[in-house]
């Protein structure tokens, strides 16, 4: 097995050590898949990423290591020059630089270090406390793919009735994001209040199946409306993002049309997903942003 191979990404030779090393058990992805897979998506993964802060979720041992992985929010001394990084303001301690995936090269540098899946802002640089979209996670109870698009078709009705465009990704892990791109007008607790209040409106069409409630024994077998993503700091899965699950599931954004044949959330994988190369159905997301506070004002929540 070579011990390092070269990358060529963005205009740089990235250096990757153990490309065949595998991240997903035995015969199963290897490190070079995965930094082949992020050099073929960057171009509409970017378009995500730019300007974020970014919280890595890296397995340098593999997912299968008893220990697991763990989290990097802090950029490590030792990452290039090139890779950039944004100053996040912290209460509780000392400001973070935080890693900022501007690139294609930084992308394959992520893929070297093990960072299986990346979970960035919904705010980007120079505009941290004002986020430019709004989140809802379908998560559901049991494997029940069915109901969650029912639900992504709900939340969708909803979110056209305040007047805000949204957009649909299967997870890669057990259930579907509903994206809605805003004007940076309003600060991440507003955010979380107009998310929350969306998905109450979808919760209380069908209560016996939804539910907004945090605590999970109170769920039951509910499909749950999360709308928690969307305060401050927190982080949700990027398009196009690997999952650290069997077979290399993908974060893949939709488009509606296609929502009715997708089977579940895991349906494209890292040795798959060349079936959509050259498709980006959220290529628009950015230009289609809406303004939330004209949402809220149709809440009269405000």
């Amino acid at each position: 097995m070579a011990t390092q191979d070269t990358v060529r990404a963005g205009g740089r030779a990235v250096r990757l050590s153990r490309p065949g090393k595998s991240l997903f058990g035995v015969g199963g992805v290897t490190k070079r898949e995965l930094a082949d897979h992020y050099r073929s998506v960057a171009e509409p993964m970017l378009r995500h990423l730019r300007g974020r802060p970014l919280a890595l979720q890296r397995f340098p041992n593999g997912i299968d290591d008893p220990e697991g992985g763990f989290y990097v929010k802090n950029r490590p001394s030792y990452a290039p020059d090139w890779v950039r990084s944004v100053e996040v303001p912290s209460s509780r301690s000392a400001d973070k630089e935080m890693i900022t995936c501007d690139d294609a090269a930084t992308l394959v540098w992520l893929a070297d270090q093990a960072a299986i899946t990346l979970h960035p802002w919904l705010s980007r640089r120079g505009a941290l406390t004002t986020p430019d979209r709004l989140i809802l996670d379908l998560d559901p109870a049991r494997d029940d793919f069915p109901a969650v698009r029912r639900t992504a078709y709900d939340v969708r009705e909803v979110m056209a009735d305040l007047g805000l465009v949204c957009y649909v990704m299967t997870t890669g892990s057990r259930g579907l994001h509903v994206v809605a791109p805003i004007r940076p007008e309003i600060d991440a607790g507003q955010a979380r209040d107009l998310a929350h209040v969306i998905a109450e409106l979808v919760a209380r069409r069908r209560p016996r199946e939804l539910t907004t409630l945090v605590r999970k024994q109170r769920r039951g077998d509910r499909l749950f409306i999360d709308y928690l993503r969307n305060g401050h700091a927190q982080l949700a899965v990027a398009p196009y993002s690997v999952r650290p699950l069997p077979d290399a599931p993908v974060a893949t954004p939709l488009a509606w049309e296609e929502l009715d044949s997708v089977e579940s959330a895991r349906a494209w994988t890292v040795r798959t997903f060349a079936e959509r190369a050259g498709r980006d159905p959220w290529r628009d997301l950015a230009r289609r942003a809406r303004s939330p506070r004209r949402a809220i004002e149709r809440l009269d929540v405000g």
